[in-house]
């Protein structure tokens, strides 16, 4: 074992020891500020002290250690530092108090200076290893389990901006971001990312297959050279094929994708970004109906477009098209029946989380080519599920978080393409279930709720029972 091998060892117990003081000293100095009324404490004080203040010590030493490692922000890292060695002398100076009986008029005082010392040490170290916004990104920050948000015009985004800068930011900015920069590593501005780090460059314009970037998100995820770390969220097929297109076209940070060469493969990547498909490969599975249609009137597409539903193609060779509410919830019930002019090209339509009633249903209904459905959160009810029945061409059905009964289902049973239908969270009673499925022979019903195991790459979250 080289010395540097040892001082990164070593300093790795940092994140071990740090814990000590922050609990041992604060308990200390409460027992101190409290004494006066409940004497019984005071004996505990100087015991706690001395271990706190000896924690304190190592914990500074470790830190020293760690920080040589260059994988955090400097500036951040030296106010920690200073302000760990503070600490620790705060904690010694109040354990001489206690230990020869100096100024104990002040000790009070000197407690109150430890435990903001403590405090502050211990929130430049969150910032450190977390970000500097880690007490408020569970409430603004997007969940990196999530998709992308749909792109309406993909072909006049940037790149880097609108797609490759997210993916980054949601999956690798915790470990190479502004705070914190493992095997100093930073990518979250364009000269960091074509600096690299440690190691050398992460990126051969032209060649994903020779870019540390890509080549470490195929290695297999039990590998220690794998990134993200198997215990992070992973990116999804759709994310690793667009930073491997990126850097194969030769990682701009400004040109649109319409300026990039454009691959039959990294096509319908491009697609589901802009219909906010989840990359899951769930909605190819779908088919279209074999025989084509017309394409779709322009100025209809056009209109819906422009109130911000999104209308993609489904299909190189047909005319079918997607559409998605995404970002026209709100005046979904008005604007489905602009879907009317285009009712033949019409295949796949999201209308989750929207406004749409079962009046909406009877524009729905004209949709006689529609193969994906999904209603999901909207008010629905069973008074409107008739009108779906006319729908000769739907295979997919979404009804998660609606009003539903098993009385309303009852008039989809002469849907014979009928094969998946999503009833979580809907008004079908248990004691129905086996009922339903007879119903329904053919048909794959998602109740949801269902338990999934557990696998050794799994990261489990253990929380408390919740009453029944």
């Amino acid at each position: 074992m080289t010395l540097l091998t040892l001082v990164d060892f070593v300093g790795r117990f940092h994140p071990v020891l740090v814990h000590l003081p922050i609990g041992i000293l604060l308990i200390a100095c409460l027992f101190q500020l409290f004494a006066k009324r409940l004497p019984s404490l005071e004996p505990a004080i100087p015991v706690m002290l001395f271990w706190g203040m000896l924690a304190a010590i190592a914990s500074c030493m470790t830190g020293y250690l760690l920080s040589l490692s260059g994988d955090y922000d400097q500036e951040l890292v030296t106010r920690h530092q200073w302000l760990g060695i503070v600490t620790a002398i705060a904690a010694l100076l109040l354990y001489g108090c206690y230990r020869f009986s100096l100024l104990t008029r002040y000790s009070n005082i000197m407690a109150g200076l430890t435990i903001g010392a403590v405090t502050v040490t211990g929130h430049l170290g969150g910032s450190l290893t977390h970000g500097a916004d880690y007490l408020t990104a569970g409430l603004n920050s997007v969940d990196p389990n999530q998709p992308l948000k749909p792109i309406p015009n993909i072909q006049e985004a940037v790149l880097y901006t609108a797609v490759v800068q997210p993916i980054l930011q949601r999956k690798c900015y915790s470990c190479h971001g502004s705070t914190k920069q493992k095997g100093r590593l930073r990518l979250d501005k364009e000269p960091n990312i074509l600096k690299g780090g440690k190691d050398g460059k992460i990126l051969a314009s032209g060649k994903p297959d020779e870019s540390a970037l890509v080549k470490r998100l195929l290695l297999p995820l039990s590998d220690d050279d794998h990134m993200p770390p198997k215990e992070k969220p992973q990116l999804t097929p759709n994310e690793v094929a667009v930073l491997s297109w990126w850097v194969s076209t030769g990682n701009s940070f400004t040109k649109k994708v319409k300026e990039l060469p454009q691959t039959d493969k990294i096509k319908p990547v491009l697609a589901a970004l802009q219909s906010g498909s989840d990359g899951s490969g769930a909605a190819a599975n779908i088919a279209v109906p074999k025989d084509d249609v017309a394409a779709a009137d322009e100025s209809a597409v056009k209109q819906l477009t422009d109130n911000g539903v999104i209308v993609v193609p489904v299909s190189n060779d047909k005319n079918y098209v997607s559409v998605n509410f995404v970002t026209a919830t709100a005046k979904a019930a008005t604007l489905v029946k602009l879907l009317e002019p285009i009712k033949k090209q019409v295949v796949w339509l999201k209308l989750d989380n929207s406004n749409i009633t079962d009046e909406s249903l009877k524009t729905i209904a004209a949709l006689a080519n529609l193969t994906r459905l999904s209603l999901s959160n909207t008010a629905i009810t069973d008074a409107g599920m008739a009108q779906l029945s006319t729908l000769k061409q739907l295979q997919v059905l979404n009804l998660v978080g609606t009003k539903i009964t098993q009385q309303g289902l009852g008039s989809l049973k002469g849907l014979k393409t009928l094969r998946e239908l999503y009833l979580y969270k809907t008004a079908v009673n248990k004691n129905n279930w086996a009922q339903l499925k007879q119903a329904f022979p053919k048909v794959l019903l998602d109740s949801g709720g269902y338990i999934v195991p557990t696998l050794e790459t799994d990261t489990t979250l253990v929380t408390a029972p919740q009453k029944k």
